[in-house]
């Protein structure tokens, strides 16, 4: 298994946020999807820190950052979190990276909490309606019933919910660091509670307003993304001023998984300054 480390926190809300950064240069932000964490950028980070300041974070709920009851893990919340820390690592205008639900979660942060950016790449992000797949459906309209079945039947969905963001098939030992975070009674409680708090009304707020995005933007997709469709991400390029469209094959939804050399590739081609 990869190690992953996270050795800074920053307190928001009376709730720990764990982050870390790396390497030298203008600064890049990494955003994670769900239900990952920032592990999800481990191949990828440390190649990006040859050319900028890359920080990464895990959102409240997820991966090394705090899990508890009653909390609030939703997009309404995640924004608001990403404009403090930019303000806590006192950063501004940053190139920033995100997939899944960290598309979402730049896109909110630039319309609403006016986080300015000098280039947007968007993997696979959730940003336009409808989204969530068969199984997170079921599980909002279920959560009390998951959150409390047994532990070992909750060890058994994992891998199966999880593997199925990747085109190929991971090995038990790469897929583990995605499991683990989830596990425990804490975890599972966790696991179920993001699930729970998804709500198309957060992308609702501001899909309106993508045409006018302030920077250069790139949308990458996998082709055999499976959690949300192709057409998805050609329907949002269409939204998005001047956006470069790339759909990536022999790609799920978890990129950073099946086609890590696309998105390095993607990243020095469009980056300001890193261009070949």
């Amino acid at each position: 298994m990869t190690e992953w480390n996270l050795p800074d926190s920053f307190l928001f809300e009376g709730e720990s946020v764990r982050f870390g950064s790396m390497g030298d240069g203008p600064p890049l932000v990494l955003l994670h999807g769900t239900p990952f964490s920032s592990y999800e950028w481990h191949r990828i980070a440390p190649l990006l820190a040859r050319h900028r300041s890359v920080y990464f974070y895990d959102m409240p709920g997820y991966g090394q950052s705090e899990m508890r009851d009653g909390q609030d893990v939703s997009l309404g919340r995640q924004n608001r979190l990403f404009a403090a820390l930019l303000q806590h690592w006192g950063v501004t205008k940053p190139d920033v990276i995100a997939h899944d639900f960290g598309g979402a979660t730049a896109l909110r942060a630039h319309f609403l909490n006016d986080c300015d950016y000098r280039s947007l790449t968007l993997i696979d992000p959730v940003a336009i309606r409808p989204w969530g797949s068969p199984f997170v459906q079921h599980v909002r309209q279920h959560e009390a019933a998951f959150a409390g079945m047994p532990g070992y039947a909750h060890e058994a969905l994992l891998p199966a919910y999880i593997g199925s963001s990747v085109y190929q098939t991971l090995p038990d030992a790469r897929l583990a660091p995605y499991i683990a975070p989830w596990l425990g009674e804490t975890g599972q409680k966790a696991f179920y509670r993001q699930i729970a708090q998804m709500d198309l009304r957060y992308t609702d707020e501001v899909q309106d307003r993508y045409g006018a995005l302030r920077c250069p933007v790139q949308v990458l997709w996998g082709e055999e993304d499976q959690w949300i469709p192709l057409e998805k991400g050609r329907e949002l390029a269409e939204l998005l001023p001047n956006a470069r469209f790339l759909q990536v094959p022999n790609s799920g939804h978890l990129m950073q998984e099946d086609a890590p050399e696309a998105i390095i590739a993607a990243a020095l081609e469009f980056l300001p300054g890193c261009e070949r």
